[in-house]
């Protein structure tokens, strides 16, 4: 059956009639656990197989399998209509227990943000939090009770196109947002689903499900982090990666799923592997059949199947035979059970979806949505203060590039439900804008998304001769980025740089904004240009949002949550790089480097320019000597004044980097440990403070111990990683904390 047949099949209303019978099995002042007790009780072997079987709506599937109890979740059923008749097959089967109803909530359900590597530029948890919240009571109005997301693997190389899932290649700032996210979504009333652990992120060559090598100390220091943050938010559940770390695939790795993630990191919820994972084990060369995929997968603490089909099929026989225990499939069904319990599934009738039509793409989360593109937005470039855009000078502007209407690239991958008609495009957002402050605008894409011919440029380079100001819209296309999209050349496609160049020779102001999901390669385009911006792919509100951030409506503040390559070939570039036996000096040769490149990105870590300007003073360590007392109270306090020494109100992210000089380790040029949103109005003077807890000032031995040790440490305060200005601090004792010690946190 076609996709399309299988919605129409179970796209009519749940009769009403139809039996809660979760609703009635305990009263309501018996505890979570006595009621999970109750029903774990009163299932068969089989019906505990099934609440492990995670199923897709795909060709071939069987609503049948619902009702007889097969299946404990389902992803895909991806509207109201569909999660609510699927749920109502649920209920009437013996026991009626409902379904976790899954889906990749990654940027949005029905109104689409930025993707979550945009809302990372933003560096502001907060916002993070209420786009994500705003999104969770989307997806739940839907049906959709649990998302797949946040994704907590830190970016290590641009390649990988899944690092637009992510929230950049910074440890410290990744498990912020990710936290944000699992809050949001608790506040939205859904559940949240860190992925991918671990080491996802540090595959070969950048290539998706590809092998990672990671040392303990690297997976300790960088991977591991974000998840703790992720895990002491919330986390309802944890997936498994799809790669193998250490030739050990992870979901067949009880050291890391069993040891590391519940015993050191104390996790408690639902660990489920990712899509087929349990099956790709076969492929992966370490188990030769479903069944033994199944009993390594168990061994290791997987407690739900994710589309593999194999838990139903082998748990029960066996458990029988002894080869699976009882009571490790009894706690697995109790994780599961307690998830369902602690959403309230039981508790709540099928949905009306009737209902939900009036709770989707509301003027309020638009509004949010539309927030959180603009803070998204990150000034590359704007020599001679060309932004923003006086209509006492520009009459006229030329809009061309292939990004400048395209609605479809606009949703970006992994859409969860959103829809292109939804879109306001940057060509109809900015036209409206400009057509307020009396400007004509003239609209010529130059060539289409793979821009291959030249065929429509001497439109494009006609209506910039015309024009005060020419908005280049270029990047990448949305099926360059996500899951199944790394790339090995990092340039934009097709003939857009030649496309600047001769909207460049013409004479007239350009504008780049820059879109996709990830720094490209801008080579010559950006000196041809006198202003630029990445703009990401900013979602259903990214038309108004680029147009009122133009204008001067709104100022860009947005900071990269990435080190931006001058080319591929210095991939994988991470601001965090030690310093090596023979540090880099510009032109000296037999030091770290390129002899045809300089190690330098074409933009550090943390930059982002505004509309005004900052002055930063000298960093002032109000606690110079830390480590006296409890070692987890003793808390490093630094200080630094900020002023805007421009016309303008603007915000900055005032950063504080970390270093440790001498160690027995040698550690990263710099780490960030705090940053500080600021809005601050032309001449005011503020003073940002960071407070950073002691235990974030170690590192990892192989076997997960914390380690703070005594001596000197700088920090570096200012607007990105290349911040000039520092000050000096002692450690006076030196201290370790053991592996189980769910607090170490830092690398």
């Amino acid at each position: 059956m076609t996709m399309r047949g299988k919605a129409a099949r179970f796209g009519g209303r749940v009769l009403a009639s139809v039996l809660l019978a979760g609703c009635s099995m305990a009263a309501r002042s018996e505890t979570v656990d006595d009621r999970v007790e109750a029903l774990l009780a009163k299932m068969t072997l089989e019906e505990k197989a099934g609440q492990l079987n995670l199923v897709s709506l795909e060709p071939g599937f069987d609503p049948e399998s619902v009702r007889r109890g097969e299946v404990g979740a389902v992803i895909n059923f991806s509207n109201q209509n569909l999660a609510s008749n699927i749920d109502g097959y649920a209920r009437t089967s013996r026991l009626g227990i409902p379904l976790l109803i899954s889906l990749d909530i990654v940027h949005g359900y029905r109104t689409v943000f930025p993707l979550p590597i945009g809302m990372a530029a933003s560096f502001d948890p907060d916002l993070v939090r209420r786009a994500s919240a705003a999104a969770a009571r989307e997806t739940l109005a839907a049906g959709i009770n649990w998302s797949f997301s946040p994704m907590a693997d830190v970016a290590r190389d641009l390649r990988w196109g899944r690092v637009v899932e992510g929230l950049g290649e910074d440890t410290w700032l990744t498990g912020q947002l990710a936290a944000a996210q699992v809050e949001g979504f608790r506040d939205g009333g859904v559940a949240s689903t860190l992925k991918h652990f671990a080491g996802y992120s540090a595959v070969y060559g950048g290539r998706d499900y590809d092998v990672t090598w990671v040392s303990p100390t690297e997976l300790y220091d960088t991977h591991l982090p974000p998840f703790r943050a992720g895990i002491r938010a919330g986390a309802d559940s944890v997936m498994t990666a799809l790669t193998a770390l250490n030739a050990v695939p992870t979901t067949a790795d009880g050291h890391l799923m069993t040891q590391i993630l519940r015993r050191e990191m104390g996790f408690k919820g639902v660990v489920i592997a990712d899509w087929e994972a349990v099956a790709s084990l076969i492929k992966h060369g370490v188990a030769r059949d479903g069944a033994e995929a199944t009993r390594k997968a168990v061994a290791a603490g997987v407690d739900m199947d994710m589309t593999s089909g194999l838990f139903v099929k082998h748990l029960p026989e066996e458990v029988r035979a002894g080869r699976i225990s009882q009571a490790s499939v009894d706690e697995s069904v109790r994780r599961v059970l307690r998830l369902k319990f602690g959403l309230g599934l039981f508790d709540r009738p099928v949905l009306d979806p009737a209902t939900a039509e009036g709770r989707l793409l509301t003027p309020e989360t638009r509004a949010v949505a539309r927030e959180t593109a603009r803070a998204s937005f990150v000034l590359l470039k704007n020599d001679r203060n060309l932004l923003p855009i006086d209509p006492r000078t520009v009459k006229r502007i030329a809009l061309v590039g292939p990004f400048a209407d395209a609605k479809w690239d606009q949703v970006g991958p992994h859409e969860g439900n959103g829809q292109v008609d939804d879109v306001i495009s940057i060509r109809t957002g900015l036209t409206e804008r400009a057509a307020k402050a009396g400007i004509a605008l003239d609209y010529a894409a130059g060539c289409d998304r793979i821009c291959s011919e030249r065929a429509d440029f001497p439109k494009a380079i006609e209506a910039a001769k015309a024009a005060d100001l020419v908005v280049a819209v270029i990047g990448e296309g949305r099926d360059q980025s996500g899951e199944g999209s790394s790339r090995a050349y990092l340039g934009m496609r097709g003939l857009q740089q030649d496309l600047v160049q001769e909207l460049a020779a013409t004479g007239k102001p350009l504008l780049l904004l820059v879109f996709g999901g990830r720094p490209v390669e801008l080579h010559e385009a950006i000196d041809r240009a006198q202003a630029a911006m990445m703009i990401w792919i900013p979602g259903t509100e990214g038309g108004p949002a680029v147009a009122e951030t133009l204008f001067g409506d709104f100022d860009p503040s947005g900071k990269m949550p990435l080190s931006w390559p001058r080319t591929v070939g210095q991939m994988p570039l991470t601001y965090d790089r030690r310093a090596g036996g023979r540090p880099h000096i510009d032109g000296a040769r037999w030091t770290l480097g390129y002899n045809d490149e300089t190690i330098s990105p074409r933009f550090p870590f943390g930059y982002g320019l505004t509309y005004t300007s900052f002055a930063y003073g000298d960093p002032e360590v109000v606690t110079p000597k830390v480590g006296v007392g409890d070692r987890y109270e003793a808390v490093l306090e630094v200080r630094t004044s900020v002023t805007n020494t421009g016309t303008r109100p603007g915000r900055t992210v005032a950063q504080l980097y970390l270093n440790q000089p001498v160690a027995s380790r040698s550690r990263p040029l710099r780490l960030l440990k705090g940053a500080v949103p600021m809005v601050l109005a032309p001449g005011e003077t503020a003073v940002a403070t960071f407070r950073v807890p002691s235990r974030d000032l170690g590192f990892h031995d192989t076997d997960g111990t914390l380690v703070v040790e005594a001596g000197d440490y700088r920090v570096f305060v200012g607007e990105d990683s290349d911040a000039p200005k520092s000050a000096g601090f002692s450690v006076e004792t030196g201290w370790r904390s053991a592996p189980g010690n769910v607090e170490a946190s830092s690398r």
